[in-house]
């Protein structure tokens, strides 16, 4: 019985057939990633997605067979050539999908892809006559005009694909080991008739390591998107600070330590005037530098959040007189650097105070202030 080393693992037969069932399961497991993907968010970039890996899966085992067999007619291989230029069509599709909606527009260009795609195919069965040559040379020739529209397409991707997506540098790197992958393919076809091992191996190690790219450039997708719910399940969309549920349940979590917090609370003066006068557009940009202001103010360890409408919340640890010199500083730079002033109430922790009690007697603090002449701060007492 003849035992397999290493070498027997790396070339010949079995190299390629190993590289290609290594890229079949890398191709696997983003499949099922993309899979879980399309079930729970619904989005057509998925679907492309996932249609592409199963192309490329289909394309590797069809690598195998051809491996096996040895031998592969006409057909089979300008099948093979389809379904490579297809899966490649449809991961970039994917991708710019993933980041961007889809409109009619990028469909009609898809369609034109399409189009541009079944025309240049035509070229593997229909030789020019005044191409000359040996039946063996012509035969080689047949596909060149698809593998060279490969390049084209590589191009394309990288005008239209890349400047309206994230993770560039992925994309980029995606792109290029492509077009390496490649660019040796058709040195070693059309130079060395297939017979350098060395240029065969880098045939197969480029495109596992694109697929691998390939994978990592999903789960960073889907780590975005997580993030990106995350953040608008506890964010307030306008001003960026945390919203109302998410600051009151950090104060509860301070305070059910029994840790010495103060709570800020802070309004803009005559909001409703402003927005009347100068618009809501002004009100907002008002609001936004309100809030980075108190933002600034209370880091690092303070946290601020959006409590409704105009109204600021700003939970700080220290001492009293600290936190009453933050509250003073939030309210003259907002008179120094805004059009508006704030009216601001300051309360501290005292046991047994719950968390609603103490952000009420913040609230109650500010109300005194506005109603007695704006632009102060104002301690409860």
């Amino acid at each position: 019985m003849q035992i397999l080393s290493l070498s027997d693992l790396w070339s010949g037969t079995l190299g390629s057939i190993v590289s290609y069932i290594i890229i079949i399961v890398i191709l696997l497991v983003t499949l099922l990633v993309s899979l879980r993907l399309l079930i729970t968010r619904r989005k057509i970039g998925y679907f492309s997605m996932l249609l592409s890996l199963f192309l490329l899966i289909v394309q590797y085992m069809q690598l195998i067979q051809f491996q096996l067999i040895q031998t592969v007619d006409e057909t089979a291989a300008f099948m093979a050539l389809i379904l490579k230029i297809s899966a490649f069509v449809l991961v970039n599709t994917g991708i710019y999908q993933l980041y961007n909606p889809t409109k009619l527009r990028d469909g009609l260009v898809i369609g034109l892809f399409g189009l541009a795609t079944a025309a240049v195919a035509s070229s593997y069965w229909f030789i020019p006559g005044w191409l000359e040559g040996s039946d063996e040379q012509i035969r080689q020739m047949q596909p060149l005009g698809l593998e060279l529209y490969l390049f084209v397409l590589l191009f394309v991707s990288f005008l239209i694909v890349n400047p309206r997506i994230g993770q560039n540098g992925k994309f980029q790197l995606m792109l290029t080991l492509y077009f390496c992958a490649h660019l040796i393919y058709m040195a070693n076809k059309y130079l060395f008739n297939g017979n350098q091992l060395a240029l065969v191996k880098l045939e197969e190690v480029f495109p596992m390591i694109f697929h691998i790219v390939l994978f990592l450039f999903i789960v960073e997708r889907i780590i975005e998107l997580m993030q990106a719910i995350y953040n608008s399940a506890i964010k307030d969309g306008l001003t960026g600070l945390f919203n109302r549920t998410f600051f009151y349940n950090r104060v509860n979590q301070h305070i059910s330590q029994n840790i010495a917090v103060s709570i800020i609370f802070s309004d803009i003066d005559n909001f409703k005037k402003l927005n009347d006068t100068k618009g809501h557009q002004m009100g907002d940009q008002v609001l936004k530098q309100v809030a980075q202001i108190a933002k600034e103010e209370a880091e690092p360890d303070g946290v601020c959040g959006r409590y409704g409408g105009e109204e600021i919340v700003v939970m700080v640890l220290g001492t009293t007189a600290d936190n009453a010199a933050v509250a003073e500083k939030i309210r003259a730079r907002v008179e120094a650097e805004t059009i508006v002033t704030v009216s601001v109430g300051l309360s501290h922790y005292r046991t047994p105070l719950k968390t609603e009690e103490l952000i009420k007697q913040a609230d109650e603090a500010m109300y005194k202030a506005k109603t007695t002449g704006k632009n102060k701060v104002i301690a409860y007492s």
